[in-house]
């Protein structure tokens, strides 16, 4: 079961699980708006539905089954004909609609598919449905940006920590500006071998068509582990080590660091936010 979340339209809660496939919202709470008696059967044995359904799935689901779709199409609309969702599924190999039990038991569909459902609702309860999905995702995106955004500082920070201990503990006297950057680039590549196993320059000559720097492109892990070893490196250029040794030993900490983790349960439900 994917990450749940839940949205507000008009004053029905619905609930929204988001899965690999992209984001089901649920139908089941979505007809709690709808005025009258009306079950999900009514909108599946519509002929429009099914077209509609048929498409969607041959554009979206390379398993599709087109040889039940067709007999299903020609008998959709039968003033006798009825099929569940769970019939759908098992015949077409659909995967836009799904019924689940337990917690979120229900019938869910893809949030292309739940639109649809809304117009049965009503013309307005479908505006209103696209507006708060749009507004959550909205919401969801913010939130990672700023957990994103929250590393970088970090580890920007950390680096301010590094160059500071360089700067007492590495760099002669009476160096011009471009003889420091040097120096200072020598210690981020002792970082770079370390974490990446390349320098910036290699990294630059590797993908030549890429924007930034490799810490541009790191994935959550590396960066807080590249905070660590900035930290780390600190220490042991104040503690006289040698830039060899540093890089030995800060090699085998971003191996360990690293092996723990991609095993973090918060650092993959971080991950998972971005799926």
């Amino acid at each position: 079961m994917g990450k749940s979340s839940k949205i507000n339209v008009r004053g029905t809660e619905i609930k929204i699980l988001r899965e690999k496939r992209g984001d089901f919202i649920s139908l089941t709470d979505m007809l709690k708006a709808k005025d009258g008696d009306f079950f999900i059967s009514d909108w599946l044995r519509n002929r429009n539905t099914i077209e509609f359904l048929g498409i969607w799935e041959s554009v979206n689901n390379p398993a599709f089954n087109c040889g039940e779709f067709a007999i299903i199409k020609s008998q959709a609309g039968l003033h006798n004909y009825r099929i569940s969702v769970k019939e759908w599924v098992e015949k077409t190999k659909a995967f836009g609609l799904k019924a689940t039990t337990g917690r979120y038991g229900g019938t869910y569909a893809h949030s292309d598919i739940a639109f649809e459902f809304g117009m049965w609702i009503s013309a307005k309860f479908k505006v209103y449905l696209i507006k708060e999905f749009q507004r959550l995702k909205e919401e969801e995106n913010l939130r990672l940006s700023l957990d994103w955004n929250l590393h970088r500082t970090l580890t920007k920070i950390n680096y301010r920590i590094h160059t500071d201990a360089i700067k007492e503990n590495i760099m002669p006297p009476e160096l011009t500006r471009n003889q420091q950057k040097t120096i200072y680039a020598s210690e981020a590549d002792v970082l770079n071998m370390a974490m990446f196993g390349r320098t910036a320059n290699e990294w630059g000559e590797e993908n030549p068509d890429l924007k930034g720097n490799i810490r541009d492109y790191s994935t959550i892990e590396q960066l807080l582990v590249l905070a660590n070893l900035e930290s780390m490196n600190s220490e042991f250029i104040r503690m006289g080590m040698n830039q060899g040794e540093r890089l030995f030993k800060l090699n085998r900490i971003a191996i360990q660091q690293m092996k723990s983790l991609t095993q973090n349960i918060h650092i993959n439900k971080l991950k998972a936010k971005n799926k």
